[in-house]
């Protein structure tokens, strides 16, 4: 059996058997800790986070401010609306902050030797909100659903790769793979567990069954969603919060207002710009996760003329003034970079993080190389206080240079669809994840940068293979690795179908009162060990 948190490293000759777990977990490929969180109040008042004296207290209603609703269609696709999921259902595994997979309803894991399948124990205590209980067979349907291209999951590459399932009683499975997979650990934490019997109802919004700390009350189209505790929780005691309410709250100075009067008392949705002005309320607290905010990029269609010229993408690529962005729009939470990756990522480099600068000048010169004086392009953004703002702000800086746009509000389940099916127009600024996890995930599976499909309908057999070899290469030492890594980079910023601008982390807006919130590398809220404090 398996220890599965023993500390990855990436040694330059490594032994079959670290091998074999970074071929098949990630986690020993990336092997390098997060960054910390930075907070815009005190160390004391921060303190909120976890790191108090208070005692934990049962009972209360969490309320949380969230500035687009639930959708069900999308339950297994990862989005900004994905923030109930761990609320309702568990994972897998989740990792810790240096990226090492720890237990969650798998207990251990084995890989056998050649790196084709893994066998994972089971937790044998664990029940459905309806009594029923959980068994491998759940865990087997789990895979097959994300297989199911009508799920639209970013991960469905990675569940494929399972082409065999072998049971062992209720409680222990072996998933056969085509070949290694080495982000299987990403697969683990992304892919919640439901109910088979009740997915249809899930993703139409009429039946939540899962085994999460909460059940689901009532959903409100528009409105939020209810839950209640789960008081046959599978953690001893645990949520201590008796209710959660997600509340729609869309307009940014409602949300501020609802943070402000104590009406909410946790919020991501809090726009960067804003975010300031909060720094002198001595009732809140905001925080900033390394990961789970993402990147927000500008996406470009391929396929729409002058588009399809490199040059005219590596002019827009030079327009923008990230700086800027990250200082005025999000509020200097993030990094300005030309690259996708967080500075926690082995994939990370300064110099690929400063390829693109702000260059108007430059910009100018290679519009007018590529036969350009003027063009007039659509812009869909997400029609929200934060993407509002950083599509006006590239909106802005594009027409230094001559490149006029028409900005296009879209809703975010809307534009979340349009995403997957390929259906943007000319130019798009939204936000993306998957480069915080294992580097290899974010060409496999985010839909921006799909080697396969992608949204920009960008097709390269160079970058397929180069996405192909680090997604199942094995015996690869750390250095080789990270090679194939700056090889995805360069394709990336050379054919900047997906122009990144800033890495941003998920920043949370918290009551003072509120302590013992997470959230996992994919944005999916853990309030397991939450509760308010005294007088809350």
């Amino acid at each position: 059996m398996t220890d599965p948190s023993p500390r990855p490293s990436l040694p330059d000759a490594p032994t079959r058997r670290t091998t074999l777990r970074a071929a098949g977990g990630g986690a020993a490929l990336l092997g390098l800790g997060l960054a910390g969180c930075r907070s815009a109040v005190s160390d004391s008042k921060s303190a909120g986070a976890g790191g108090t004296s208070d005692a934990p207290r049962r009972g209360g209603t969490l309320d949380i401010a969230i500035n687009a609703d639930f959708t069900p269609a999308l339950l297994f696709t990862q989005t900004g609306q994905s923030l109930q999921n761990r609320l309702v259902f568990n994972t897998l595994t989740r990792y810790d902050d240096s990226l090492r997979p720890q237990p969650e309803l798998a207990t251990s894991w084995t890989y056998a030797k050649d790196g084709r399948s893994i066998t994972l124990r089971l937790r044998d205590d664990v029940t459905y909100h309806d009594g029923r209980k959980f068994t491998a067979d759940d865990v087997v349907f789990a895979v097959k659903n994300l297989q199911n291209p009508l799920r639209a999951a970013q991960l469905r590459a990675t569940a494929l790769a399972v082409s065999g399932f072998e049971k062992r009683g209720d409680h222990e499975l072996v998933l056969k793979l085509k070949h290694p997979v080495a982000n299987l650990f990403d697969l683990f934490e992304f892919m919640i567990i439901t109910d088979p019997d009740s997915v249809e109802q899930a993703v139409a919004g009429k039946k939540l069954n899962g085994t999460g700390p909460f059940k689901l009350a009532k959903w409100s189209p528009g409105t939020g969603l209810s839950l209640t505790r789960n008081a046959d929780y599978w953690q001893p005691g645990r949520p201590y919060l008796d209710r959660v309410e997600l509340r729609v709250v869309a307009q940014a100075e409602a949300l501020l207002s609802s943070l402000r009067t104590g009406q909410s008392q946790l919020s991501y949705d809090v726009p960067g710009k804003t975010l300031a002005s909060l720094a002198s309320d001595g009732t809140l607290r905001t925080k900033e996760y390394a990961v789970g905010g993402g990147a927000a990029y500008l996406g470009v269609n391929t396929t729409v003329k002058p588009l399809d010229d490199p040059t005219v993408r590596h002019a827009l690529a030079w327009a923008v003034d990230r700086e800027r962005l990250v200082k005025q729009t999000l509020g200097g939470y993030g990094f300005a970079s030309a690259a996708p990756w967080p500075k926690s990522s082995p994939a990370y480099t300064e110099a690929n993080r400063t390829h693109y600068t702000y260059d108007p000048g430059k910009a100018r010169e290679l519009l007018k190389s590529a036969g350009h004086s003027r063009l007039d392009l659509p812009l869909l953004h997400v029609n929200t206080p934060g993407e509002t703002a950083n599509a006006e702000s590239v909106q802005y800086d594009l027409k230094q240079i001559g490149v006029h746009t028409t900005l296009e509000p879209t809703d975010p389940a809307v534009s979340q669809k349009k995403l997957i099916s390929q259906g943007m127009p000319a130019l798009w600024v939204q936000g993306h994840g998957f480069a915080q996890v294992q580097p290899s995930t974010l060409a496999v599976s985010a839909y921006p940068f799909n080697e396969a499909k992608n949204t920009s309908k960008y097709r390269s057999e160079e970058y397929t293979a180069i996405v192909r070899k680090a997604w199942t290469g094995t015996g690869l030492s750390g250095s080789a690795s990270r090679a194939l890594y700056q090889e995805i980079s360069d394709v990336l910023l050379d054919a900047a179908f997906v122009i990144d601008l800033a890495v941003r982390g998920r920043v949370e807006t918290a009551s003072t009162k509120l302590h013992g919130v997470t959230i996992n590398k994919f944005a999916y809220l853990n309030l397991d060990n939450a509760y308010l404090a005294s007088g809350s």
